[in-house]
């Protein structure tokens, strides 16, 4: 019988220094040391991905007509969908507001859907590929 009760002791404080060593192991902090090259690099690929042809990628048309209400459309669409970018294009002889700029057809349709919403007339295309 004592030693049922030596075992049990012995077993409830080995559950104790477990169970507390595990929960003192969940505090702590991270500190990450970073070299200043990297946020560098990562500046200068976003600047890349900024400036690469975009020619073939998908993007929605919102609005085609005088500049003055093009240029209110894309004012309304930047406070309604900040997550992508618009362009004011002009192409003889009308103003034109282009959204997004869609590696896939799968992602543009998508953003399309959000889009109609607030602009029924709204519509996805390819733009043509600039001749030099």
């Amino acid at each position: 019988m004592k030693l049922l009760k030596t075992k049990y002791i012995i077993t409830s404080l080995f559950l104790t220094f477990t169970f507390t060593a595990i929960c003192n192991a969940q505090q702590g902090t991270v500190t990450v040391n970073q070299d200043k090259e990297i946020t560098a690099l990562l500046k200068l690929k976003k600047e890349i991905n900024t400036n690469e042809d975009t020619s073939d990628r998908y993007k929605i048309q919102i609005f085609s007509g005088r500049r003055g209400i093009a240029e209110t459309k894309q004012t309304d669409f930047k406070g309604a969908y900040a997550q992508w970018s618009s362009k004011l294009v002009y192409e003889t002889p009308n103003y034109k507001v282009w959204v997004g700029s869609f590696r896939n057809r799968l992602e543009a349709e998508r953003a399309l859907l959000k889009v109609k919403n607030k602009f029924p007339n709204a519509f996805l295309f390819k733009p043509k590929k600039k001749q030099e």
